[in-house]
C-alpha cells in the first residue's frame, strides 16, 4: 500500500467527515488566503540597458556598447535575484567570448574553450539560490571572438526570471548594471552590501542626467522639444487637514498648461511664466494632473514650495522612483487625454500609436511585472484552478470568490495589449509572457476557457480581443496532422518534434466548446469531436479500455503507458463535450459509447482507498489526487446527465472516490496533497512512477479537486430530486 501523505487526525474527515460543501469552502479558502490579489509589481527600468531576447534571456553584447573595446580587457555586469526560500534554479548561458559567472561571491561557472567559439552552443548552469538576496556577477574577456553573452531561465513559458538592479542607489530597478572596460582583474567582486561607489568606476546603464540636462525642467529634459502636442505629469497631493481648506498652487511654466484635480479642470495657464492657483482641497489624497503644451519647442514646469499641511505623494507604487511625479507622452494635439488612474493597467493610447508612463531618470520607464506566486499569472494549471473557483462560487452562493476570479482574470487580460508593446519595446514582455510568446496550446487554451466561461457572467476589459486571438491560434494556427488532430512541434523544449499528447484534449476541447457558446458556430463543436475521433485511433489500448499518454511520431508509437493525469484530461474534456454537443449531432453516438468505454477502464482501475494510481495500472505507485478528481467529475456528470449505463456502480465509486480523497489528500486547513507535478513524458513506466513526484498544492490539482467536489454535490442533489 502507498505511503499516506497525512495522518487520518490530520485531514479535513476529521473535520467535514466528506461534506462536500464544507470541503469545497475549506480548499478554496486556503487557496486565497495564501495566493492574495496583489497587484503587478511596478518598477523603473532603463531602456538604455540590458535587453532581453524573446527567450527571456538577457543579451550581453559589449562590443556593441564599446566599439573601443580592446583585446584582454573586460566588462563586468552585476544584479541581484530575490528569492523566498532556497532553491536551485537552472539558467541557460550562451558565450559570446570568454565570462566567469558568479553566484553570491562563488564561481559557479566559467566558459571553455568550445562555449567561447560557438556562441550558439546551450550550457545548462544550475544556481543554487539561498533564501534572500542572492548576488550575480559577470567577468566578460574581450577576445577576437566577442565579449559578452546571454543568461536566460531554463524555462521562460513556466518561469519567466528577471533580475533587479543590485545597488543601493537603484533599488528597485529592475535589470543588470554593467561597467566600462576594464583592464584589470579585480580582486574584490561587489556583493550584498556593496554600492556603486566602492571601485572608484562609473556604472551603466547612467542614472543621473547631465549637468545640462538637470538645468532643464523635468518634462523638457525627459521629452525633449516639444513643439506642438502635449504630455502630462501626474502626482497626488495629500492634505492633512480635516476640514476642507485653500491651497495655494505656484510656479513657473516654459508653454501653456493646464491644472487638473481628481479629474476637473481648475486652471489654464495660457503663456509661459509664473502662475499662482488657488485649489479647494479636502482632507486626503488628490489627483494633481499638469496637462503641459508645447510651443516652440518649449513645454513644462517647475513647481514651487506647497502650502503647510500640504505635501506630493507618489501616485502609484514604483520601485526605483525618485520623487513623486510620474509623466507620459507625447500627445497628438487631437488626443483625448487618458484617464491618469486607469491608464496604468493598458496601454497609453496615442495617434502615433501606444506609450506607458515614464521616470524623470535618462531613458527610465515604468514598467509592470509579474510577481506574485500565483495571482495575475496566465497559464494553463492555473486555467483549471480558476475554473474550479469560479464554480465554486457559483454553487456556494460565494460572491467573494467570483470576485477574486473576476480580479484574477482581469489583472491579465486588460494589460494584453501593452504586453506586446512591452515586448517590442525590450524584447520580453515583463507581464502575460505565455501570450505574449504564443506558440503551444498549453499558452492559451486552459485558461482561456476560463475566462470565457466568466465572460458570460461579466464583462472583463481585454478579454474578447484575447477570446479572438486564441481562437484563431486553435483553428489556423496550431500545428496539425492531415486528418485534423491537433499534435506538438515544440519551439522551447527539448522533446521530439513530432508528438501527440491526449493531455491537448484538454488544451483544446472546452476552448472550443466555450466558442461555440460565445459565437453559435457549430464548427468549433466539430473540430472538438473529431480530435477525439482522431487520439482514439492514435492512443487508445482496447484489451484495457484507457488511453497512452503520448504518441512521438519518431518512434512511431504510443508509449503504452497509462498516466493518471493523462488519462483525466480525456474523460473530464470528453465531459465538456458531451455538455453542450446538441443531441441529433452526428458523432454523439460514437463519443457516448467511448466515454461508457473509458468509464467502465478507468472503474475497474480504482485503488482500494477510493483514489487511482500515478500510473493507473501500476498499484505500487503513489495514489494520485488529480486523475482521482477529474474520473470522479466525469463518473458523476455521467450519471445525472444519463450518459451511463449500470450508474449504481459509478455511483459507489465516486462516493468511495471522494470519501478517500477526504481521508487522504486533502487537510483540516484545506491543503490538497498528492498531485503530479508537470510532466514530460517517457516510454518508461520508471519515469511516471518514481520521477514524477507529487507537490503541495500544486495548480494541477487545486482546481480539479473544487470541480469533483461540485459534481458530487451537484449529483447528490439530483439523486435526491429524484
Amino acid at each position: 500500500m502507498a505511503e499516506r501523505y497525512i495522518d487520518i487526525n490530520e485531514s479535513i474527515y476529521t473535520k467535514c467527515g466528506d461534506r462536500v460543501s464544507e470541503i469545497l469552502a475549506t480548499v478554496a479558502d486556503r487557496y486565497v488566503g495564501n495566493n492574495p490579489p496583489h497587484p503587478m509589481a511596478y518598477r523603473a527600468f532603463c531602456a538604455n540597458g540590458i535587453l532581453k531576447n524573446h527567450d527571456y534571456s538577457y543579451e550581453f553584447q559589449f562590443v556593441n556598447r564599446f566599439p573601443e573595446l580592446q583585446n584582454g580587457q573586460m566588462v563586468y555586469a552585476w544584479s541581484q535575484y530575490w528569492s523566498d526560500v532556497e532553491t536551485p534554479l537552472n539558467f541557460i548561458l550562451h558565450c559570446y567570448g570568454p565570462l566567469t559567472l558568479y553566484a553570491n561571491g562563488q564561481p559557479v561557472y566559467k566558459a571553455n574553450i568550445a562555449d567561447e567559439l560557438n556562441p550558439k552552443r546551450r550550457t545548462v548552469v544550475t544556481i543554487q539560490m539561498k533564501k534572500g538576496w542572492n548576488h550575480l556577477v559577470f567577468q566578460f574577456t574581450k577576445t577576437e571572438a566577442g565579449c559578452g553573452g546571454s543568461l536566460g531561465p531554463g524555462s521562460y513559458k513556466s518561469n519567466p526570471i528577471h533580475f533587479l538592479a543590485p545597488s543601493p542607489e537603484r533599488f528597485g530597478h529592475e535589470g543588470w548594471i554593467y561597467t566600462a572596460p576594464q583592464d584589470h582583474v579585480w580582486s574584490e567582486l561587489p556583493g550584498e552590501g556593496s554600492t556603486e561607489g566602492d571601485h572608484g568606476i562609473a556604472w551603466f546603464p547612467k542614472l543621473t542626467w547631465s549637468a545640462a540636462e538637470q538645468a532643464k525642467n523635468p518634462v523638457a529634459r525627459i521629452f525633449g522639444e516639444l513643439n506642438e502636442g502635449y504630455v502630462l505629469a501626474w502626482t497626488k497631493l495629500r492634505s492633512f487637514s480635516a476640514e476642507p481648506r485653500q491651497v495655494e498652487l505656484s510656479g513657473h511654466a516654459e508653454g501653456s498648461i493646464a491644472i487638473y484635480v481628481d479629474g476637473e479642470l481648475q486652471a489654464n495657464i495660457d503663456k509661459a511664466g509664473a502662475f499662482y492657483v488657488v485649489l479647494q482641497l479636502a482632507y486626503g489624497e488628490h489627483n494633481l494632473v499638469i496637462q503641459c503644451y508645447g510651443s516652440n519647442g518649449s513645454a513644462g514646469f517647475r513647481l514651487g514650495p506647497l502650502s503647510a499641511g500640504i505635501e506630493l505623494v507618489e501616485p502609484y507604487p514604483v520601485h526605483g522612483a525618485k520623487d513623486e511625479w510620474l509623466y507620459v507622452g507625447p500627445f497628438g494635439a487631437e488626443d483625448v487625454m487618458p484617464d491618469v488612474e486607469a491608464s496604468l493597467f493598458a496601454l497609453v493610447e496615442t495617434q502615433e500609436g501606444g506609450t506607458f508612463w515614464r521616470l524623470d531618470q535618462p531613458n527610465t520607464w515604468v514598467r509592470p511585472f509579474t510577481e506574485n506566486a500565483l495571482f495575475g499569472k496566465w497559464n494553463y494549471p492555473l486555467g483549471v484552478t480558476l475554473y474550479g473557483m469560479l464554480q465554486t462560487g457559483k454553487l456556494l452562493g460565494r460572491d467573494d470568490l467570483l470576485q477574486y476570479v473576476y480580479k484574477h482574470i482581469e489583472t491579465c487580460t486588460r494589460l494584453y495589449t501593452y504586453s506586446g508593446w512591452d515586448k517590442a519595446q525590450y524584447g520580453a514582455s515583463g507581464v502575460l509572457n505565455t501570450l505574449a510568446t504564443l506558440d503551444s496550446l498549453d499558452d492559451c487554451g486552459s485558461f482561456g476557457a476560463t475566462m470565457l466561461l466568466a465572460l458570460q457572467n461579466q464583462p472583463l476589459q481585454g478579454a474578447e480581443r484575447i477570446a479572438d486571438v486564441i481562437a484563431n491560434y486553435i483553428s489556423n494556427q496550431q500545428d496539425r496532422l492531415p486528418d485534423g488532430s491537433l499534435y506538438r512541434k515544440p519551439k522551447h523544449v527539448d522533446f521530439p518534434n513530432a508528438t501527440l499528447w491526449c493531455d491537448d484534449l484538454y488544451m483544446s476541447v472546452p476552448y472550443m466548446c466555450r466558442c461555440y457558446q460565445r459565437t453559435s458556430e457549430i464548427r468549433y463543436l466539430e473540430d472538438a469531436a473529431n480530435q477525439f475521433i482522431q487520439f482514439k485511433k492514435k492512443l487508445y489500448i482496447p484489451e484495457l479500455q484507457i488511453m497512452s499518454h503520448v504518441y512521438d511520431f519518431g518512434i512511431d508509437k504510443p508509449t503504452k503507458i497509462a498516466w493518471g493525469r493523462g488519462n483525466g484530461w480525456v474523460i473530464f474534456s470528453l465531459s465538456e463535450l458531451l455538455a453542450v454537443l446538441p443531441d441529433d449531432h452526428a458523432q454523439r453516438n460514437e463519443l457516448l459509447e467511448f466515454f461508457n468505454e473509458l468509464s467502465e477502464g478507468y472503474l475497474r482501475l480504482q485503488g482500494e482507498n477510493g483514489l487511482w494510481h500515478q500510473v493507473l495500472t501500476e498499484p505500487a505507485s503513489y495514489e494520485e489526487t488529480s486523475c482521482t478528481s477529474m474520473f470522479l467529475y466525469a463518473f458523476a456528470r455521467g450519471v445525472r446527465y444519463g450518459w451511463l449505463t449500470e450508474t449504481e456502480k459509478y455511483i459507489a465509486a465516486i462516493h468511495k472516490g471522494w470519501n478517500g480523497m477526504a481521508r487522504i489528500s486533502i487537510d483540516k486547513f484545506g491543503n490538497v496533497y498528492g498531485v503530479c507535478r508537470g510532466s514530460g513524458y517517457s516510454y518508461s513506466v520508471g519515469y511516471y512512477k518514481d520521477d514524477l513526484s507529487w507537490l503541495l498544492n500544486d495548480t494541477h490539482g487545486i482546481g480539479i479537486v473544487l470541480l469533483a467536489g461540485i459534481e458530487v454535490l451537484q449529483l447528490e442533489r439530483h439523486l435526491g430530486s429524484v
